[in-house]
């Protein structure tokens, strides 16, 4: 799935990107970590694995997106 990135804190590898229907999902330092980024910036386009349904959602891995 692809999202764009919207916060992210560098302290503490974590933040939250907008899915492409706007709504927002917030991402954890583990998911960071899995994806093996070294920084991420607002308005960046990023893939993400996102496990659950409805609030339940998580993302497990969030990634920089390539063509």
């Amino acid at each position: 799935m692809q999202a764009t990135a919207y916060t992210y804190d560098p302290e503490t590898r974590s933040g939250s990107v907008l899915l492409d229907d706007g709504t927002p999902l917030p991402f954890d330092t583990a998911a960071f970590d899995a994806g093996g980024l070294l920084l991420l910036r607002p308005g960046q386009r990023v893939r993400i694995e996102v496990t659950g349904q409805g609030d339940a959602r998580h993302i497990e891995l969030i990634t920089l997106q390539t063509l």
